[in-house]
């Protein structure tokens, strides 16, 4: 894909517009995990190393729009965020409350816009809205890939006002990692998609299926794999409408030569918790009301030698209940091969990197992607808005 990179321009003296994503987790008030600030903080740097002055703008949660008149609440402001950001990068940063027509930066570098999804016309990617963002700035640099999947008013239609658009530095890498991992990746490619049910997955499974030699699936998708072709299952999460569907995929690898291993042994316990036992079973072995939570040691085993082969892997959910230390062995186990083996790798999805970080494996997967949604529908095979706005503005 061809597009502009915030490198590739001349930004000395100019206003740049970042559409960053620091969309972050708090929980009574206050920020649980500084990822997505982290994240944005190199395209500011670069920025103000350069000479540029930056209006930056994020979404924080779900808030709704206001209407003339009202005020923003203090659960839905991003000042936690200009706060934190504000220290991290030991500048000053001015907040404000309105989109104005213009304004003076005064002795501040950073201007930064209250939550854009309070704003009227954000969510429906007003023009006039997006007008608006556009006529604050010289350059709309687009950062926030996480929300690259949205055509919002400030991820899509500002850029159809402003002459120059370009990817920052955060964009810059996701998009490059993608294109390692799914667009021109060394072969063979394993593939690691788990979660609870494949109603969530089933388009990106079956895209999976054209670029992947090796397609691993855990967690309650595993389990719908196992009921399409008449194992037992239990009192496991199953999706029995999507049986057909799990065996489509597996027909379609066993046609191109490829595979989808599935285990015989899975690790069991009669209730969802981290109480009761945790008992590995043969498959052939399971009673009425056991619950698949975790894959077994020989699945485990197969899984490492898969992985050692591989030269690019995509990791998208865990294989079993890793929130529970006696269902968290085949989920680590997993990690832990990614992390060891040289294959690029590419990691991305909530629980993906929740259990990235509860075995410390950051340091040795290849790329973390801070996206969600966005990574998903590209794991889908669909085209990102963020993707076509960046190719109709490429000059």
């Amino acid at each position: 894909m061809k597009y502009r990179k915030i490198t590739d321009l001349n930004i000395a003296g100019k206003i740049l517009f970042i559409r960053t994503d620091m969309n972050v987790p708090i929980i009574d008030g206050k920020i649980s995990d500084y990822t997505r600030i982290d994240s944005g903080i190199k395209t500011i740097n670069y920025a103000l190393e350069n000479g540029a002055k930056i209006v930056l703008a994020t979404h924080l949660g779900r808030p709704e729009e206001l209407i003339f008149g009202q005020s923003i609440k203090d659960e839905d402001s991003v000042k936690i965020i200009c706060d934190a950001l504000s220290y991290r990068i030991n500048k000053k940063i001015k907040l404000i409350s309105t989109v104005p027509a213009q304004f003076d930066f005064e002795d501040y570098d950073i201007v930064m816009l209250e939550n854009v999804r309070c704003n009227l016309g954000e969510k429906i990617n007003n023009p006039e809205l997006g007008k608006k963002y556009a006529n604050l700035c010289d350059i709309f640099v687009h950062d926030a890939f996480a929300s690259g999947h949205r055509k919002e008013a400030s991820t899509d239609s500002v850029g159809d006002f402003c002459d120059d658009v370009c990817a920052g530095i955060q964009m810059t890498e996701e998009i490059e990692s993608i294109n390692q991992a799914l667009d021109n990746p060394q072969k063979p490619v394993v593939a690691i998609v788990g979660g609870s049910k494949v109603s969530t997955k089933l388009n990106i499974l079956k895209n999976l299926t054209l670029k992947v030699d090796y397609l691993i699936v855990g967690g309650g998708i595993l389990n719908t794999f196992l009921l399409s072709l008449n194992k037992k299952v239990g009192k496991s999460l199953v999706e029995k409408n999507l049986v057909e569907a799990s065996q489509e995929i597996m027909d379609t690898m066993n046609k191109k030569g490829k595979k989808v291993p599935l285990p015989a042994t899975v690790i069991t316990s009669k209730h969802f918790n981290n109480d009761d036992p945790a008992i590995e079973k043969n498959l052939t072995d399971l009673d009425s009301d056991d619950m698949i939570l975790d894959i077994g040691v020989s699945f485990s085993d197969e899984i490492d030698k898969i992985i050692s082969t591989a030269k690019t892997i995509i990791w998208n959910g865990p294989v079993g209940v890793f929130e529970f230390d006696k269902f968290a062995n085949g989920t680590k186990r997993l990690g832990e091969s990614i992390a060891k083996s040289g294959a690029y790798s590419l990691a991305g999805g909530g629980d993906t990197i929740s259990a990235i970080n509860k075995f410390n494996l950051a340091k040795n997967i290849s790329y973390i992607s801070t996206a969600g949604g966005a990574l998903l529908e590209y794991l889908e095979g669909k085209e990102l808005p963020v993707f076509s706005l960046l190719r109709r503005k490429y000059k």
